[in-house]
């Protein structure tokens, strides 16, 4: 799976109908998430220059690509900004990968 952190920006006009018609926003976007095959891991509303962070995963980038593509194309939003996450693990391995051929060169 791969992982992301998405970030985004709501529109004025949909913050203004959130106080006029709360809703649960963190449901909108996992069940969206899950319909191109994804899983939200994490959702958070924000201070600062974004009002919303997921955390999710898909089991490629063309489903996660699709899936953001749709959200974007709602215009609900005035940015959405998404960051892949690499593990831990893999992130080890690509150090010592690095450090092989980095070493070789003296």
């Amino acid at each position: 799976m791969l992982f992301y952190l998405t970030q985004w920006t709501y529109r004025d006009d949909q913050l203004k109908r959130f106080l006029t018609e709360p809703s649960d926003r963190a449901e909108v976007v996992r069940v969206a998430i899950e319909a191109f095959g994804g899983q939200l891991h994490s959702f958070f509303y924000c201070l600062g220059p974004y009002d919303g962070v997921a955390i999710s995963s898909f089991p490629n980038q063309q489903q996660a690509l699709a899936c953001w593509m749709s959200l974007r194309s709602a215009e609900r939003n005035t940015a959405i900004h998404n960051t892949l996450l690499i593990e831990s693990g893999d992130g080890l391995s690509a150090m010592e990968f690095a450090s092989s051929i980095v070493g070789q060169d003296g």
